[in-house]
């Protein structure tokens, strides 16, 4: 649906995909399908994924020498997540619940 299920705030100056396992550590994934750009397609993230029992939809950068297979039409869905991020600019501060 679109909502975030944890967050994480880190330092502007430090890469998003650096905090990826112990954000997704925060919650089950088991059963789910992870859906993240091309920055997260780190081999020891999608390990990581696939170890907790889910499965990932992640691109494979231009520069991969062994790529992997992606459904286009699931990447599709991450419209929802770039939405939420859309409005947290867009209103430019998170009301607490």
């Amino acid at each position: 649906m679109g909502n975030p299920l944890a967050f994480l705030l880190s330092p502007g100056n430090e890469h998003d995909s650096t905090h990826a396992i112990p954000l997704l550590g925060q919650i089950s994934i088991a059963g789910s399908n992870i859906l993240g750009d091309k920055a997260y397609g780190a081999k020891v993230i999608r390990v990581y994924i696939i170890k907790q029992g889910a499965t990932h939809t992640i691109p494979p950068r231009s520069d991969v020498n062994d790529p992997w297979p992606v459904d286009w039409y699931t990447y599709k869905e991450r419209h929802l997540v770039e939405c939420f991020f859309q409005k947290l600019k867009w209103f430019r501060r998170v009301h607490p619940l």
